[in-house]
């Protein structure tokens, strides 16, 4: 007996896509509630309250400024970004009521000042104020 191929009478099979929307739909919704989010990301910054204004004396204040080209620039000497810590490490032991007030260019990048930033919290700096760029 010789199996042979069917001629002409060849139906095509098909997946039934009907209820493929749902699915998808049914998944997108599992997918979004099982989701968690995590809310440890970010900058993790303690701000004061609002419309509390405390004045420091300008010995116990560091100047801190990153211009548009991302340099910074501590007591007005120009300090590569890996050497922050070590030079904000020294200050805060001369001094331990130092409040670093970091000041960006408008035109800098926003990456500098986060890893100036990193490099703050590395050295310890509890005081830290984010100063407005003068125009």
């Amino acid at each position: 007996m010789k199996l042979g191929k069917k001629r002409g009478g060849l139906s095509e099979i098909e997946i039934p896509t009907a209820s493929l929307a749902d699915i998808v739909f049914l998944l997108l919704i599992f997918f979004l509630v099982t989701t968690s989010m995590n809310p440890a990301k970010g900058l993790g910054l303690t701000l004061p309250p609002p419309g509390e204004q405390v004045k420091i004396a300008s010995k116990n204040v560091l100047n801190v400024y990153i211009n548009a080209k991302g340099k910074v620039l501590i007591k007005e000497e120009v300090v590569p970004v890996e050497d922050v810590e070590e030079v904000v490490k020294e200050q805060l032991k001369e001094n331990p009521k130092l409040v670093i007030s970091l000041q960006t260019d408008l035109e800098a990048k926003y990456e500098d000042m986060i890893n100036v930033l990193d490099q703050l919290k590395l050295a310890e700096a509890k005081r830290i104020s984010l100063a407005v760029p003068q125009l």
